[in-house]
């Protein structure tokens, strides 16, 4: 039987090939905005139904939460077994629709609360990593519908556990909110290819905060930096993917004292 990291595997290559279609014909993409301000489009909702399928082919048990279907749709509609599959069809859908090639497909895997499978591709990268709970954190290829040439990633075994002087990067990268501003004061704010906490994860940097998201932006790359050795946590400095922004971090010393830089701004209103 297809183990769950096999399948979260196989489902996101599978929504990666939808995904590239319409990466691919942009000029024939219509975009909307959803009523928090955020950008959806058809490839989006393609790509989650494309997901869902997968999974409820496997896993007809399994519950399944994604940012465009909500709960249903490919799955019961709440964690009756504790099993519950987290989906963001298209992380970065404000990149896609422009034709930046950093945007990604999420899916995590959360049994009794707690994540154990995680999966992030760059499809337009050709780029695939993943985390299994108690197995480490991993990054290959996607080649031939598969994830192949798998190579173990660990966070900087060496740097700071303060933000002064640490390499840090912020996604969205244009954010210049007054949130982030005490940690860019003292840090080394550096670009970003691929997503921050993947980043983090294979220790190119050490600090990355993502300014807001939801639950489904955090499955998934909460484990591979916490299987990479790292530490990840809310502002309000519970571990777990929760609405908000979050940090990521090489580790547990370098998140707190983060989150101690950022003081009054870790309770602002978020998005």
């Amino acid at each position: 039987m297809e183990t769950d990291l096999q399948l979260a595997q196989r489902a996101v290559i599978s929504g990666a090939a939808v995904a590239l279609r319409y990466f691919e014909a942009l000029d024939e993409l219509s975009h909307e905005r959803k009523v928090d301000g955020s950008v959806v489009t058809a490839a989006d909702r393609a790509v989650e139904t494309a997901v869902r399928e997968v999974l409820s082919a496997a896993r007809p048990d399994d519950a399944v939460l994604g940012e465009e279907q909500g709960n249903g749709q490919g799955g019961r509609s709440g964690p009756g077994n504790g099993r519950r599959w987290i989906v963001d069809p298209i992380d970065g859908t404000r990149l896609f629709v422009t034709g930046d090639d950093r945007w990604l497909v999420l899916l995590g895997l959360e049994v009794d609360g707690e994540m154990v499978v995680g999966v992030a591709a760059h499809p337009a990268q050709g780029s695939i990593w993943w985390a299994e709970l108690g197995e480490g954190a991993f990054e290959g290829r996607i080649v031939g519908g598969r994830a192949v040439a798998a190579t173990r990633i660990e966070v900087a075994a060496d740097g700071p556990d303060t933000p002064s002087g640490c390499r840090l990067s912020v996604v969205p990268a244009d954010w210049e909110a007054e949130l982030v501003a005490p940690l860019k004061a003292v840090a080394s704010t550096l670009p970003w290819g691929v997503h921050p906490a993947l980043m983090v994860a294979r220790g190119e940097i050490d600090l990355a905060i993502q300014t807001g998201g939801q639950i489904w932006d955090f499955a998934a790359t909460s484990l591979i930096v916490t299987e990479a050795g790292g530490s990840f946590s809310g502002l309000s400095g519970r571990p777990r993917p929760e609405p908000g922004a979050a940090l990521y971090a090489r580790s547990p010393a370098l998140r707190e004292a983060a989150l101690e830089t950022l003081g009054g701004a870790r309770h602002a209103p978020t998005t």
